[in-house]
């Protein structure tokens, strides 16, 4: 299993929904072990793309010789990425009302499935955003970006998008990209391993009880500021 371990998340993935379509009872440590001997190391999306029916069954040593041709080519459509995998559902947000967690910052996380913090900022699916305090944090929107463009075209129309969020967490940011965000006025995170959303919004909220740093607090000061602010233009409305 430590070459399953070694394996990046997505590969694993493939990995994974191939090995419940076999035919035939085989540890997942020894379809690992069959693969490896397929393809060699390290094995990728490029080199799983370009495995074929003889390969496989050369290197399953007789393994898989009472298994059919068509239920083989199911298990190779699983590993070449080309299955259609169920989607976890999407999280719910829940509306935030005029007044409500004061003092929050609004942080945008970068997502491809559920909701997990596992995409780059250029390029993934969706946009889940958190309203975070030191006492809750609350999923408020979800956001998709458009499709298409060239690079400068698709971060400025990201970064539109995400006018109101003070923190953008992805799984990877460019330079390019972090200075863009830098100059519009959000702080870039890069997490270089996926994590889940809710628990990353926990850290966040221990960091903000405990004593932020300081590019944090001036966030938190920031938004201290713009939440007093509207409050007294609210006022000014109901006293005309």
């Amino acid at each position: 299993m430590a070459a399953a371990a070694a394996l990046d998340e997505s590969i694993a993935l493939r990995i994974g929904l191939a090995w419940r379509c076999l035919p035939i009872s085989i540890s997942l440590a020894d379809f690992v072990a069959i693969l490896i001997r397929a393809v060699g190391q390290p094995v990728s999306a490029q080199r799983l793309g370009r495995l074929r029916l003889k390969r496989l069954r050369e290197a399953a040593r007789g393994r898989l010789d009472h298994s059919s041709d068509e239920s083989l080519r199911t298990v190779l459509m699983w590993l070449r990425g080309q299955g259609q995998a169920p989607q976890p559902p999407l999280p719910q947000p829940v509306a935030l009302a005029a007044g409500d967690m004061p003092g929050s910052i609004r942080v945008a996380c970068a997502s491809n499935r559920a909701d997990r913090i596992d995409g780059p900022f250029g390029s993934c699916q969706r946009y889940l955003v958190y309203q975070v305090s030191a006492l809750e944090y609350r999923l408020v929107d979800i956001r998709s970006p458009e499709s298409g463009g060239d690079r400068a075209e698709r971060y400025q129309q990201r970064l539109e998008l995400l006018a109101d969020c003070h923190v953008l967490v992805a799984l990877t940011i460019g330079g390019p990209a972090a200075a863009c965000l830098v100059r519009a006025g959000m702080h870039p995170l890069r997490l270089g391993v996926p994590a889940a959303a809710p628990d990353f919004m926990q850290e966040l909220q221990q960091v903000l009880e405990s004593g932020p740093a300081p590019w944090l607090l001036k966030i938190m000061e920031a938004s201290a500021r713009q939440s007093w602010q509207q409050q007294q233009n609210r006022l000014r409305e109901v006293i005309s």
